[in-house]
Formats: C-alpha cells, sequence, structure tokens
C-alpha cells in the first residue's frame, strides 16, 4: 500500500537560487538571443549588378548581420529591383534591395517578370537612400543633351533593373525616341562599353556616388548629361512615383555644376515569414548604426528612421513597425 506524507517537499534553495539566476539571465539577453529558435542559419540579399550601388551598400550590409547576429548573410547579383521583389515574393531571397516604383507595381500584380500575380507576401523592413537617375557620355561625343540621344545605341544597365525599366519605359513614350537602340547590361560592363565606343552614351540609375560612373570618370574624359524642364516634366509624367532631385556638383569628376534629375526611393524588403525577431534585429542594425552603415557605402547617408515615412506603397513587416515605433517614429498605415 502506498502513502504520501502530508508534509511539503522541501525545496533545494541552492537549485532554486541557481534557476532565478537562470531566468534573470535570459531576460537580460537581448530579444533576438532569446528566440532565435525560427531564426534561419543564413540569409541571401538580393542586390543589384556589380558596379552598383546595391551590390556595395548589401555586400557592407551582409557583413554586419553576419557579425552582430550570427548568420551567415550572402549578397547576390542580381539584375535589381525588379527581380528582387520577385525573389523575396516566391522565398527564393530572404531580404532584398528595391526602389518603390517597381515594388509598387509588383504588388499590384504589374511585375514583368510575374504578370498578373500581386505580390502579396513583400514587407518593407527600412529606408536605403534614393536612386537617382544619371547620364553619361564621353567628352568626345556629340551628345549634349537628352534630345541629342535620338538615333543613338544607348546602354540602360541589366534587364528587370531599375534602370533599364525606367529609362527603356522613358524612351518607348517619351516623343522623339523611338529609334534609340537600347542594350543591357551590368553597370560596370556598361561603363567599359561607352569606353570602348561600343554604345554612345550610359544611362543608369542607382545611389551617389555610383561606382561605374566614378570609374568611367576617373580613367576616362566624361561629360554628364543634366535634364532640362522639358525631360523632367515627360519622366516625371510617365514615372508618377518620381521626384525631382540635384546631384550635387562634384559628385563625379569632371562634374563641377549640379545636375538636374529625378529619383526614386529605395527600400530593404523582406518576406512576411521572416521571423519577426530577426525582422526586428536587422532593422535595428540598419537604423542605429548610421556612421557604420556609411562605410558600405555613402549613399547610407540618407539610410536614417526618420525617412520610413517615404514608404507608401509596401506593408512594413510587424518586426520593423516595433522598432520604429519604440523608437518614436510613425509608420505609415498601408493595406
Amino acid at each position: 500500500m502506498h502513502w504520501r506524507s502530508g508534509r511539503k517537499k522541501r525545496r533545494n534553495p541552492m537549485k532554486f537560487t541557481a534557476f532565478m539566476t537562470a531566468v534573470a539571465c535570459m531576460a537580460a539577453l537581448p530579444l533576438a538571443a532569446q528566440d532565435r529558435a525560427d531564426w534561419p542559419s543564413s540569409i541571401t540579399i538580393g542586390t543589384g549588378s556589380q558596379g552598383g550601388t546595391y551590390f556595395g551598400y548589401g555586400s557592407g550590409f551582409g557583413a554586419m548581420i553576419t557579425e552582430d547576429l550570427g548568420i551567415n548573410a550572402g549578397a547576390e547579383i542580381t539584375g535589381g529591383p525588379v527581380q528582387n521583389v520577385t525573389l523575396v515574393e516566391s522565398g527564393e531571397h530572404q531580404l532584398g534591395f528595391v526602389t518603390l516604383g517597381p515594388a509598387d507595381e509588383a504588388r499590384r500584380g504589374e511585375s514583368p517578370l510575374m504578370p498578373g500575380v500581386p505580390h502579396e507576401k513583400v514587407r518593407a523592413l527600412f529606408p536605403m537612400y534614393q536612386t537617382p537617375l544619371q547620364a553619361a557620355v564621353l567628352a568626345s561625343s556629340d551628345i549634349e543633351n537628352f534630345q541629342d540621344l535620338q538615333s543613338k545605341r544607348v546602354g540602360v544597365g541589366p534587364a528587370g533593373g531599375t534602370s533599364a525599366t525606367y529609362w527603356t519605359r522613358f524612351f518607348e513614350n517619351a516623343e522623339g525616341y523611338d529609334d534609340v537602340t537600347v542594350s543591357n547590361s551590368g553597370g560596370s560592363d556598361t561603363a567599359g562599353q561607352l569606353k570602348d565606343g561600343l554604345i554612345d552614351a550610359f544611362v543608369y540609375a542607382a545611389g551617389l556616388p555610383t561606382g561605374a560612373y566614378s570609374q568611367l570618370a576617373v580613367e576616362n574624359d566624361v561629360r554628364f548629361l543634366s535634364m532640362d524642364a522639358e525631360t523632367l516634366g515627360k519622366m516625371k509624367e510617365i514615372v508618377p512615383a518620381m521626384s525631382e532631385f540635384t546631384i550635387p556638383a562634384n559628385t563625379y569628376e569632371d562634374q563641377p555644376e549640379p545636375l538636374q534629375t529625378t529619383s526614386l526611393w529605395n527600400f530593404a524588403i523582406a518576406h512576411e515569414d521572416m521571423p519577426e525577431t530577426l525582422a526586428y534585429e536587422i532593422t535595428k542594425l540598419a537604423m542605429e548604426n548610421n556612421d557604420r552603415m556609411k562605410t558600405n557605402h555613402a549613399a547610407a547617408k540618407d539610410s536614417l528612421p526618420e525617412n520610413v515615412q517615404f514608404n507608401t506603397v509596401v506593408p512594413f513587416h510587424p518586426g520593423a513597425v516595433r522598432w520604429f515605433e519604440e523608437n518614436g517614429y510613425d509608420v505609415p498605415t498601408i493595406e
């Protein structure tokens, strides 16, 4: 016959103290350390072509993620924003960089890579910088302005990127450019083609300073083109998400005067299934370390939390929302 004593089992004070110490230590750990069970061991960041801003920015930020968060984060060369938003939507990439124009179109099911399929699983994390449209020719060229691009061979960057998407759209819809011959290639390759005389002009879209242009201007005598009122107006008409932008003088060698152009904002995006704690920590890493971010690329000077307001087209990830709200920033509500 079994019986139980009515006395309560005495608690071992040493074991209890050890338990409470462990609980206290756990509570003192960063949120990410408390809940990493669902974190992936590695993530892929969709960037752009070599010579473009995305690749330099992403390579450096990937190294920060690896060092600070303990996740192997690798930057992958892609065709740019149009491809990146689809790669994140499909789950092939966990993190990517986009300009808001292609992201908005993909959200509405107007991606050229997945036409008719609304990209509804993409979530914004943090603001990056503005992408201005840019154009350069060799100084020996007879091209003095945008109207002179008629009947010329123009390199527009990699297919699927912001540059190729919007410059091609401009040439197809602006009057007088229907005979422009467009070619696609990465930023560095396109700069090489201009240098070798294979194309007449190199138009692009990337953060400042753009590596491909910087190298081109150092190695060659270059003329940068500024948009006149007619070209500015037409570009903004064709792409309503564009806003006017001034490229400061001396951004590049051979560029003593400021250049007038248009630009789009860039944001980092993730899949909606990214763990909330991971999205929080990635956002925190980018937003609380601007000096480190600027060592990745000078364009990161605009990777500031107050610029969260400029995304009004892609819903924010709950982890990102939590960081911004904890730090006193209003996040746009996007359906």
